[in-house]
């Protein structure tokens, strides 16, 4: 009997990161890989070692122990470290010191991961042009839903199939909002205050309640699942503000609940040209519908590919851990990628100047069914006025509610339900009632989801 002997595999190196962001993200991105540096290193092949960090400010407590690695005081600096292989920007923001840092790793020959949806749905196809010219990876799955892998199932998962829609709830500070006023029946506002006292919006909410952060979010997602070039100026941005307690009840004795909506479909326009259909607002959503069970600060994304049907992604779309999560899988991808040659795969999927410039597509032609609120003065004659608009512009009424109490500032609200309709026909009825006398505030106008 011969015995044989084999020879153990050299260490393989660590794959050396550099840290950009010591927000909530950043310090869970350092605690998840001391916490779970043996699991990470077999599963990415090699170890991680984080060896540079840098943020905003030095000598704030964060509640970690920042004594090994090299403080950078310029963060764009990280880049040029001869110690460093790849760029983990968590500063945010779609300029500034957060894309000087990226355009420099990339010129530096060092991969590229960011959480930054803003400056990838402005900046990302000139990102990914780079990085594929020099050969490095650009990853942003912690961008898109937190720790939700829907970017890695859109280019993986879903690579085979003809993405025919995508849809969801992309912002969980709005979802907070709009389920806790339907749970308690308070108004906007005082949520809004809530939700800014618990952390689960900021200071200046701006981004999220416009659907500023929702938009680019799906503009991402749109790039991926359609082969476009991102356009985050053509998407349809309606935000949550002006949604009432009164809308939250009138929706709930209708059988809906109201979430933001983004939805994202390629959609030929009436004259058969062909386009990119991309919106953000917020939809009455039937309650057997699964999008309505989705509660609090959660993301959910719909998937339907034409041959795997219907895919749902859901979890928690922020805070510290899960967003941690996505940054540490997508250092693991690129570790991995580094042994097999493939660390440079594409960004969006295909390479980027085989991705499209799709024309947004008009909404006028779309056909659903709508829910108008109006405010109006408590008055003979209102109804038939807007009932008459209605009929003079082609838009069947379903159902119509009028409240007998006065809601806001002496005025009554009147909320009508359409029958289907093109999108075209409700802004015409509208049309024919702008200035009216009889109309107290800006009429609001959501679309009812359809399954």
């Amino acid at each position: 009997m011969v015995e044989t002997t084999q020879a153990a595999s050299p260490a393989k190196q660590p794959l050396r990161i550099a840290l950009a962001g010591l927000g909530t993200v950043g310090v869970g991105v350092i605690k998840l890989i001391e916490a779970n540096a043996g699991l990470i290193a077999r599963r990415a092949g090699r170890p991680i070692m984080i060896t540079a960090v840098s943020a905003r400010s030095r000598g704030r407590d964060r509640g970690i122990d920042l004594a090994s690695y090299a403080w950078e005081d310029d963060m764009t600096a990280l880049a040029a470290r001869p110690d460093v292989d790849v760029v983990v920007e968590l500063v945010g923001g779609s300029d500034g010191p957060a894309l000087v840092l990226a355009r420099n790793a990339i010129a530096q020959g060092k991969a590229l991961i960011t959480a930054n949806k803003a400056m990838i749905a402005h900046h990302g196809m000139a990102l990914a042009q780079a990085a594929e010219q020099k050969g490095v990876a650009i990853r942003f799955e912690a961008a898109v839903a937190g720790g939700i892998p829907v970017i890695k199932g859109l280019r993986e998962g879903a690579a085979a199939n003809r993405v025919e829609r995508i849809f969801g709830i992309l912002n969980g500070t709005c979802n907070y909002i709009l389920s806790t006023m339907e749970d308690t029946g308070r108004d906007f506002a005082e949520v809004l205050a809530e939700a800014q006292a618990k952390g689960y919006a900021e200071a200046d909410p701006t981004f999220d309640i416009e659907g500023i952060d929702a938009a680019h979010k799906l503009s991402i997602l749109s790039a991926i699942a359609f082969g476009a070039k991102i356009d985050f100026a053509s998407v349809d941005t309606q935000g949550i503000s002006r949604i009432l307690a009164a809308d939250i009840a009138q929706a709930d004795a209708l059988g809906y609940c109201i979430r933001l909506i983004g939805t994202a479909e390629a959609d030929a326009g009436p004259d058969g040209t062909p386009g990119l259909f991309q919106r953000v607002a917020p939809h009455l959503v039937p309650v057997d519908n699964l999008l309505a069970h989705v509660d609090g600060p959660t993301n959910a994304v719909v998937v339907e590919g034409n041959f795997s049907g219907r895919l749902l992604f859901q979890g928690a779309g922020a805070g510290d851990g899960p967003t941690a999560s996505a940054v540490v899988a997508d250092i693991i991808d690129i570790a991995r990628g580094m042994d097999t040659g493939f660390e440079a795969d594409m960004a969006f999927s295909i390479p980027v100047d085989g991705l499209e410039a799709m024309a947004p597509a008009p909404s006028g032609h779309r056909i659903g069914r709508s829910y108008i609120r109006f405010l109006v003065a408590d008055r003979p004659g209102v109804l038939a006025e807007i009932t008459a608009a209605m009929r003079d512009a082609g838009v069947s009424i379903e159902s119509l509610i009028q409240k007998g109490q006065a809601t806001q500032g002496g005025a009554v609200l009147v909320a009508i339900v359409t029958h289907e309709v093109a999108e075209a026909a409700v802004t015409e009825a509208l049309r024919l009632l702008d200035g009216s006398p009889s109309l107290v505030a800006q009429p609001l106008v959501m679309q009812i989801l359809g399954n």
